[in-house]
């Protein structure tokens, strides 16, 4: 079975710790196979008794007991011989109990741990990995993959070593009592064996394909949950049943090639076990008929090869499912095996004061043409900087540059002297605070998302962040206040609505750097000017930036900053830039216009 090395290390360092419990299921499972042995060798002793009459050819203390206790010691040979068999099998099932008891939870110790790792990867993974993964799939690599693995270690790891126990343990025993006979016993076995060797080559490839598949309908599904509002609000109802359909189609039809293989399997393994089973029978009937062999020794071949030719041919569902599992581990090892973000030393400092730092910085996405080229600018502590710019110009790129979600080629950015590309990211993200114009929320309470800025944040602080953020009247309107569940991705509340709660949680995290990256976009005028004149009150406060496609949320900071293209044109305040020729003065004109516009038609409906 040609496993990939990667995923066999990775699947030998999963099992650490729990080595002891696998040793001993195997252990129990030796012990379970040897006493169920050993109740049919009872089975072959008492019918040599029958057969012959004499108890000498039973087992010599169940002899012994029959004779000196019981009126009839035929009768009760055979009575002490069925509970001694009987016994047998209790302790045999015991162990087997241990068996499954002990792979279960050792199985189930990894998996929690593979979840633990996964989820603790998926959250130090850089942002290019995410750019090209889908959510669907990545949550089929999470749950459905690492159950596959479950199965795979909790039952088919200790059966493969049950079917080469059963056949090391059978052999000998079968050899023993007669050698011809014991060769027919296994003649197709190892048919069996390669048979099932090879429909494992096979179906690998069918199974990957299916698995494949099912993560591209899980994807749809989520895409489509995620934005069922916008399928309903375009009406593409049908358009998104025919897309699903078509992706459920795809996973049907690999399901039903891999079952029609699965068919073929099951039934060439059935009729190549009954031909096994039925040599042993004519060839053992034979042998007994010329006197060659007892009915006992019969009713061990026949009783050992069919308890053994199971778990043989059964070899054929485990090695599938080792198929499934192989392609299931290497699909969790994609996430695995993908490097992480960098765990660099943080500095000795704790909060920074806000002093920013470009120098000669230039990014491209991967091998694209530049995003961003020689960006040089100094940003003094506690300053208040507007970013305009039209769209692709750089704007929110030079923020994710600042996250460190993606690390620049060129240059270097520093905040209070400190290269970033040489602090600890995480201690560098608690130094920012960001508000950004599509804001996530959990599906929580209103205080459970604030409190993700920080945890501890007191009651009055929680206030007066929503009170700066103009989101405080709102909560008290809710019918829950605080407690109030804001629903998947905040959908009960409106665009207005998150935004200033995503800027209240900003807010609340007090951080040296504040980043609003068009945040007021979806807050009416009247609003956004309750908002921007809190914010004038925390000046100094907070080095802060604003990326904004409305003018009037920066003309009042401290200076300006016009983008094009990925570098900077323009630089100063408003009242310097709005009478210089240049993009600034053409966006002022433009939104000049415009409002101009919105006021005559305002005024002229009033009138009307």
């Amino acid at each position: 079975m040609a496993f990939d090395t990667r995923t066999n290390k990775n699947l030998w360092h999963m099992t650490e710790g729990f080595r002891g419990l696998y040793l001993g299921a195997t252990l129990a499972m030796i012990l379970s196979v040897a006493l169920m042995f050993a109740s049919t060798l009872f089975g072959m002793y008492a019918l040599d008794v029958v057969e012959s009459g004499d108890l000498g050819d039973g087992v010599g203390l169940i002899a012994a007991m029959s004779e000196t206790t019981f009126a009839d010691p035929l009768i009760a040979y055979l009575t002490l011989t069925a509970l001694a068999a009987v016994l047998v099998t209790g302790l045999g099932g015991g162990f087997m109990y241990l068996r499954n008891r002990w792979a279960a939870m050792a199985s189930e110790g990894i998996m929690k741990r593979t979840r633990d790792a996964l989820y603790d990867r998926l959250h130090r993974l850089p942002a290019t990995f995410f750019d090209s993964s889908d959510t669907g799939d990545l949550v089929q690599r999470c749950s459905s993959d690492v159950e596959t693995v479950r199965v795979f270690l909790a039952q088919h790891i200790v059966e493969i070593s049950r079917a080469i126990v059963m056949v090391g343990t059978m052999l000998p025993i079968l050899f023993w009592r007669d050698p011809t006979l014991a060769w027919l016993s296994i003649c197709l076995m190892p048919l069996i064996s390669i048979s099932a060797y090879f429909f494992f080559s096979k179906v690998k490839e069918h199974f990957q394909r299916a698995d494949e598949s099912e993560a591209a309908m899980t994807a749809v599904l989520q895409e489509n949950l995620t934005g069922i509002r916008v399928v309903r609000a375009f009406a593409q109802q049908g358009f998104e049943m025919d897309r699903f359909g078509g992706a459920n189609r795809t996973f049907r039809d690999h399901l039903q090639r891999l079952n029609r293989l699965m068919g073929w399997y099951w039934g060439a393994s059935d009729l190549l076990s009954m031909s096994q089973m039925t040599i042993v029978l004519v060839a053992g009937g034979a042998a007994l008929a010329r006197g060659e062999i007892t009915a006992g020794e019969l009713f061990v071949f026949m009783t050992m090869v069919g308890m053994a030719i199971w778990p043989v041919r059964h070899l054929g569902r485990v090695l599938t499912d080792s198929g499934k599992a192989v392609v299931s581990l290497g699909r969790i090892n994609h996430i695995l095996d993908n490097t992480p973000e960098t765990s660099d030393p943080a500095p000795e400092t704790g909060r920074v004061e806000g002093r920013i730092e470009f120098h000669d910085v230039t990014f491209a996405y991967g091998d694209d043409q530049a995003v961003l080229e020689d960006i040089n600018l100094e940003i003094p502590a506690g300053q208040t900087v507007g970013i305009v710019g039209a769209p692709g110009s750089g704007k929110s790129t030079l923020i994710r540059l600042l996250l460190r979600f993606y690390e620049h080629q060129h240059g270097t950015i520093r905040i209070d002297g400190h290269d970033i590309a040489t602090v600890s990211r995480q201690w560098l993200r608690h130094q920012i605070g960001v508000s950004l114009q599509d804001p996530f929320l959990y599906s929580r309470t209103i205080e459970a998302n604030l409190l993700v800025a920080r945890q501890e944040a007191p009651r009055e602080e929680i206030l007066e962040a929503t009170k700066d953020a103009a989101i405080d009247t709102s909560i008290a309107s809710f019918p829950g206040g605080f407690d109030e569940m804001v629903g998947e991705r905040g959908v009960t509340l409106s665009g207005g609505q998150r935004q200033r709660l995503a800027l209240a949680r900003a807010l609340l995290k007090d951080p040296p750097i504040l980043i609003l990256d068009d945040s007021l976009s979806a807050v009416d005028t009247g609003t956004e000017q309750d908002i921007l004149e809190a914010l004038s009150r925390r000046h100094g406060r907070h080095t802060t930036l604003v990326i904004a496609h409305r003018l009037s949320s920066i003309r009042d900071a401290d200076r300006i900053l016009v983008f094009d293209h990925g570098r900077i044109v323009q630089d100063g305040t408003h009242e310097d830039l709005k009478d210089v020729l240049g993009p600034y003065r053409r966006l002022c004109e433009i939104q000049g216009a415009l409002d101009a516009s919105i006021e005559r038609d305002l005024r002229e409906t009033s009138n009307g």
